[in-house]
């Protein structure tokens, strides 16, 4: 199994819309990202507290991203280092050494924070105070934070396995697997815990539930499926963590399609033909996705219609987005947040925090938004009205 960097993806994509072979040829122009342009915002945007979480992500694609529980943030560096800070200040409450190379999470829940490596260990410290409670050797590196509920916690590794482990020592308590296609892009889709099922997508294309009790399949659907002569040209996935709202399942893959599935059944209530490996968010109205070539997309949730795009943040490398108060936000790879309006797309404010690239989505707590980049530095950010 080999798996495509996240730089290949902006490569494939220019292939795709050229409709040229795979490595083209030494005179095909190459389309740079968008130029961002000047607009009137309609809030500012401040910056509440900066935190370095540690060192060593950049250019690794992965998926470290900010947790929030109550008034706690916690927060993960490539290092092995885990914070646990004050939300509204970024004051540090306590650190915690793995000494794993982090490379997904932390996830936060039944009083644990869980992490996993790229080694394929996943580590669980003490909400309260950071101490170790268990560590489990896994069968292949963690890409997507693990989900948690008071019976299982729930971990994806690269190699197509989906592993229950129990919270009060990390005791296996059953696996499933999807074989992996020979070639795919570097990622895995997060596992997420809806009721009494476990839904997860894999690399195959495939989106599947589980029981959350003992892992015994309950439905499963095919979303992708690659065609082509070569491997390339068959490359596609399903990295995007599905979304769960009340009794709908939100899934899109690369190189296939977005589609509505009903959680209890897996039946499909509607999907159109589109392409996303960043992903997509969801709130109770509208689907937002940032497709393959970072246009980011709104629909209508419950007919798949589609109500606005924004392309002008074309080939920036733009994250999944994550809807807020009166906002849905985008990060780039350069190290801006941008700002849209819900309803119509247009830009409504942005924001520049460092220079690295953001690679996951930011995270909505109440009336902050935090984003860690990928040189481990997490931002609190606050709109503002403008004067």
């Amino acid at each position: 199994m080999r798996r495509l960097p996240a730089a290949w993806l902006g490569c494939v994509a220019l292939l795709c819309l050229g409709g040229c072979g795979i490595f083209g040829s030494k005179d095909s122009p190459v389309e740079q990202p968008a130029e961002l342009t000047d607009f009137e915002p309609t809030f500012a945007v401040r910056q509440a507290w900066e935190y370095k979480a540690g060192s060593g992500s950049e250019d690794l694609g992965l998926a470290l991203r900010p947790a929030v529980q109550g008034a706690r943030v916690f927060v993960a560096g490539r290092d092995g280092e885990v914070h646990a800070l004050d939300l509204e200040t970024g004051e540090r409450r306590w650190t915690s050494e793995t000494e794993l190379e982090l490379s997904a999470g932390p996830a936060v829940g039944q009083g644990l924070v869980v992490v996993g490596s790229s080694d394929g260990v996943v580590a669980a410290l003490d909400a309260a105070d950071g101490s170790l409670r268990w560590q489990e050797q896994l069968s292949g590196e963690v890409l997507a934070a693990p989900a948690l509920s008071p019976t299982a916690v729930i971990v994806r590794t690269v190699d197509g396995r989906l592993y229950a482990l129990a919270p009060e020592t990390g005791r296996r308590l059953w696996t499933a697997e999807e074989r992996p296609p020979r070639l795919s892009l570097r990622g895995t889709a997060a596992p997420v815990i809806a009721g009494n099922l476990v839904v997860t997508a894999f690399d195959n294309g495939k989106v599947a539930a589980f029981a959350l009790r003992d892992g015994e399949p309950r439905w499963e659907q095919t979303l992708s499926v690659g065609r082509g002569r070569t491997e390339i040209e068959r490359l596609m996935d399903l990295d995007a963590t599905p979304q769960v709202i009340g009794q709908d399942v939100y899934v899109v893959g690369y190189r296939g399609r977005i589609a509505n599935l009903a959680l209890e059944s897996g039946q499909v209530l509607w999907f159109n033909d589109m392409s996303s490996h960043a992903g997509l968010g969801v709130d109770w109205t509208t689907v937002y996705v940032t497709e393959a070539e970072d246009t980011v997309i709104a629909l209508n949730r419950s007919s798949g219609g589609e109500l606005w795009r924004q392309d002008s943040l074309r080939l920036r490398r733009v994250t999944a987005p994550t809807p807020v108060a009166r906002s849905v936000v985008v990060g780039d790879f350069e190290g801006w947040l941008h700002w849209l309006d819900p309803v119509t797309g247009t830009l409504q404010a942005r924001h520049r925090a460092g220079k690295s690239a953001f690679v996951a989505a930011p995270v909505s707590a109440g009336e902050l938004l935090v984003a860690q980049d990928e040189n481990d530095r997490v931002y609190a950010l606050r709109a503002e009205p403008r004067g």
